[in-house]
């Protein structure tokens, strides 16, 4: 049952409330000047008490910090390269600004503040912003989910919005030279820009995830470079997928035991991605560009983009395309290769158009 009592102090009477937290902790809050205060205290706290909004008053000293280590805990179910990023983001970007603020401290503005300093004098790339913000947003959700605070002051500040990247396309012709100028590892060029993988599922394909009969690659596993080293765990969104595979790339792939790799380093190991520019891949885009000044920079992931469009030009739509590629929906297929697709309004507008030509003449 709660109470308020009235106490003497040096500076006179005050009032005070004892009261059972939801838990059924009993606690006191102290300090009203007057009655009347402290019976307006008991009366919202009773409202928040019953609408299960109970903010803890000592809840708002907890430190960012601390709390930041039980939300990135209760990540784990997060794949490893994840949580690399989300950790280094702290360390570089949250933690040196927000780490020992009191969360019930913290005010919108601040938020916004630093939110732009990050991306308008720090430069930082839209994508570096809103994952940085993103942590600082979750730790203070926890904290309204705990009852630490009531409102999270980092929600509805205004962010930068991530652009559309361009994607490089090679032509049919350009992945041949491609393929050509990297040498023993041409075969694996041709794989990538036929199967539409991503390099980290590529380089963790085993023998037993080929089907010669079928003609079907089976993405059950990815490899995630962390730092120097690599660590396998599911595909990007969780989810298995069968990719086709062409008979011609079939023929260029001898038999492997089950637990073999697929392609394999130099030392018969899982491959990393080659060093930037003095790795073996950028040095065979650099010798096609020497050729052909127009060759674009192409990356192993610009291979991903190129399957996809030489598989729209074959005449793949947009459902096959999202199941080849392992996108979660057709929506996110369409978001990300509209580009590609352009070609379907012309027969729209031509199909229409055949339609007029033979039913014109009926016409009112």
């Amino acid at each position: 049952m709660a109470q308020i009592l009235a106490y003497d102090t040096a500076k006179g009477r005050r009032w005070k409330v004892r009261y059972a937290t939801p838990s059924g902790k009993d606690t006191t809050k102290r300090g009203f000047v007057t009655k009347r205060d402290a019976t307006a205290f008991l009366s919202s706290l009773e409202v928040s008490k019953a609408k299960g909004e109970y903010v803890a008053p000592s809840g708002g000293r907890e430190l960012v910090g601390d709390l930041y280590e039980r939300w990135i805990m209760l990540k784990g179910t997060l794949k490893p390269s994840t949580l690399h990023s989300l950790r280094t983001a702290w360390k570089v970007h949250v933690e040196p600004v927000w780490s020992d603020r009191r969360i019930g401290t913290i005010q919108k503005s601040e938020v916004q503040a630093w939110v732009t300093d990050l991306h308008v004098n720090g430069g930082k790339s839209a994508t570096v912003v809103l994952r940085a913000h993103g942590i600082l947003a979750g730790v203070l959700d926890l904290a309204v989910d705990d009852g630490l605070i009531a409102a999270n002051r980092a929600r509805g500040v205004d962010l930068p919005r991530k652009g559309k990247g361009h994607h490089a396309y090679l032509s049919w012709e350009q992945v041949l030279t491609l393929a050509h100028e990297a040498g023993a590892h041409g075969d694996l060029v041709l794989f990538l820009a036929t199967t539409g993988l991503r390099w980290g599922e590529a380089v963790a394909l085993r023998g037993k995830h080929i089907d010669r009969q079928r003609r079907r690659v089976r993405v059950e596993q990815s490899a995630a470079q962390i730092g120097n080293d690599l660590v396998v765990g599911a595909p990007k969104t969780h989810e298995r997928r069968t990719v086709p595979l062409t008979p011609s790339m079939l023929a260029r792939m001898p038999l492997f035991m089950p637990e073999a790799l697929v392609w394999p380093s130099s030392v018969g190991e899982m491959r990393k991605r080659p060093r930037h520019k003095t790795g073996w891949w950028d040095r065979a885009v650099e010798r096609c560009r020497e050729s052909d000044p127009s060759f674009p920079r192409v990356t192993p992931h610009d291979m991903r983009h190129t399957a996809a469009s030489l598989a729209v030009s074959a005449g793949a739509n947009v459902k096959a395309l999202q199941r080849m590629l392992g996108h979660a929906s057709a929506a996110m297929t369409l978001d990300q290769y509209a580009d590609l697709f352009d070609d379907d309004l012309d027969a729209v507008a031509d199909g229409l158009e055949n339609f007029w030509v033979k039913n014109g003449s009926k016409a009112v």
